[in-house]
């Protein structure tokens, strides 16, 4: 199988709908921006990068959370504690070598987040993931989104 057809459009339409869907459910379209980022820095993905720069862009966030998202934990104020609590998520679903999410980075999401936007936010870190590893699997470079 050649690494363009890793990816059909029935499951593309799937996984876009998730994304969508944890996007649209998790009510801030700024902090979804720094998560998904966040977890394509964590995976490497440039085109997944690249695309969600730009998003970011257009929804608001601001260039010193861009250009400070890979050291977010030393930032200080650049984050506030909604967005930190939102980015350890992102951090421990995306990096599982170490076992499973902990208990308190999980207990400190649901501090800030209600219920159902903790349940997008999973669902978002879930699907941003999922994208990333079909991004750089099928190694798709940088430079082919366009709004």
């Amino acid at each position: 199988m050649s690494r363009t057809n890793l990816l059909d459009r029935e499951v593309g339409r799937a996984m876009s709908a998730l994304s969508a869907a944890a996007k649209r459910g998790l009510g801030d379209p700024a902090l979804a921006e720094l998560v998904v980022i966040r977890a394509s820095q964590l995976n490497h993905c440039a085109f997944c990068l690249d695309m969600h720069l730009a998003i970011a862009r257009e929804q608001g966030v601001r260039e010193s959370q861009s250009a400070m998202l890979g050291a977010w934990e030393e930032a200080g104020d650049v984050f506030d504690e909604r967005e930190r609590a939102a980015l350890a998520l992102t951090e421990a679903m995306t990096v599982l070598t170490e076992g499973f999410v902990p208990d308190e980075v999980y207990a400190e999401a649901a501090r800030h987040f209600a219920d159902a936007e903790l349940a997008h936010l999973v669902a978002l870190i879930t699907a941003i993931n999922s994208w990333n590893r079909v991004m750089v699997a099928r190694r798709i470079p940088p430079g082919g989104y366009t709004p």
